[in-house]
């Protein structure tokens, strides 16, 4: 496995400071996940490497491939894997225990369809993905980063949405989903005025659940409890 991030440095040599969307915590790998990286990694996941991906090379065929950014434990991005086999799946996460249990969990479910990377999810945009490749871009529950002082360092922002729009494939779609309302607001107030885009409410606003977004337990705990989630898709018109 690579390292998590790719040190760069300017002309004069001096290291550049990126603002991170996301605090690095590995946590300690339990033996399955450690057992599942050690047998997995070779056949599902990916090194990062400056040079875009080969799709078609990397699944061993040519299909719609969907790209999700921090998908956690990996949980949902496997069940989605496994309900739709004729799509391709990218799974990025920084954790390395999520990135074990996602592979652990793949294993267990027979998935072949999925492939994840353990790096950072802006430079593997940037590089290792083709211009143009993407169906779907998937950004479920990002760090809110609720303090007003830390709203820079939220994921989306205008920025952000070009580099997924030049991924995505004309007709793509860029499917967010938070549970921080002040954060879906943000977002929508982002993507609402992001050349290239269209909303896929018929409101202007935010989309009910997709069926190929599964139901996580925590997000059911929080509808029991009265908690809002908030789906965004927008489509990539030109």
């Amino acid at each position: 496995m690579s390292e998590v991030t790719t040190a760069e440095f300017n002309e004069d040599g001096k290291y550049l400071r990126k603002i991170r969307s996301f605090v690095l915590r590995e946590g300690r790998l339990t033996n399955g996940q450690a057992q599942a990286i050690e047998e997995l990694w070779p056949t599902m996941g990916l090194n990062y490497s400056s040079e875009a991906l080969d799709l078609n090379q990397v699944f061993g065929r040519e299909a719609d491939t969907v790209l999700e950014i921090g998908f956690g434990m990996g949980a949902s991005l496997v069940q989605m894997a496994h309900n739709a086999p004729e799509l391709n799946y990218i799974g990025i996460e920084v954790h390395k225990p999520g990135v074990g249990a996602c592979l652990s969990d793949a294993g267990k479910a027979g998935v072949t369809n999925l492939r994840v990377y353990h790096h950072d999810a802006m430079e593997v945009l940037e590089h290792a993905i083709a211009d143009g490749s993407l169906a779907r871009v998937q950004l479920f529950f990002p760090d809110p980063w609720h303090k007003k002082r830390h709203h820079k360092r939220r994921i989306v922002q205008s920025e952000f949405a070009q580099l997924i729009r030049r991924k995505l494939k004309v007709g793509g779609v860029f499917h967010m989903a938070t549970d921080w309302e002040n954060y879906a607001e943000h977002m929508l107030e982002v993507m609402s005025v992001a050349e290239g885009y269209q909303n896929q409410s018929a409101n202007g606003d935010y989309v009910p659940r997709p069926d190929h977004r599964p139901l996580t337990k925590f997000e059911a705990r929080g509808q029991r409890l009265g908690h809002g989630v908030w789906d965004l898709m927008f489509e990539k018109t030109c």
